[in-house]
């Protein structure tokens, strides 16, 4: 019960704290803003959109995953970049929208199947 949402919870600190802190301490220069940039536009969304599907399908108990993961984003980001960065918010927001849109398609099409196996 409580497992799941431990594991998605240190799942996102691994990927939205750990990850950004490992492309600043050991990838220098132009190779670190690319690993940034992968980080940035394929990655985090992945995880946010998967994280999203896996809340909808336990939605009472993993609701909160998705913004946990934007909220962990936005920390990394400024614990290892710089702090109050208005930019990241906005990064922050749509991995926050892309998670919650999964959550909401994954919950509505598991409504779906659990009406069609009670007919």
């Amino acid at each position: 019960m409580k497992r799941k949402l431990t594991k998605w919870l240190i799942l996102s600190a691994v990927i939205m704290l750990l990850f950004p802190w490992l492309a600043v301490t050991f990838v220098k220069g132009d190779a670190g803003m690319g690993i940034c940039f992968i980080l940035f536009f394929a990655v985090n969304p992945v995880y946010c959109a998967i994280a999203g599907v896996f809340a909808g399908r336990d939605l009472p108990r993993l609701w909160i995953s998705p913004i946990a993961a934007a909220a962990l984003f936005i920390a990394g980001t400024w614990l290892n970049f710089e702090m109050g960065e208005p930019a990241f918010i906005l990064y922050g927001g749509f991995y926050l929208v892309l998670g919650l849109a999964a959550m909401f398609v994954s919950a509505q099409a598991k409504k779906k199947r659990e009406k069609r196996t009670e007919k």
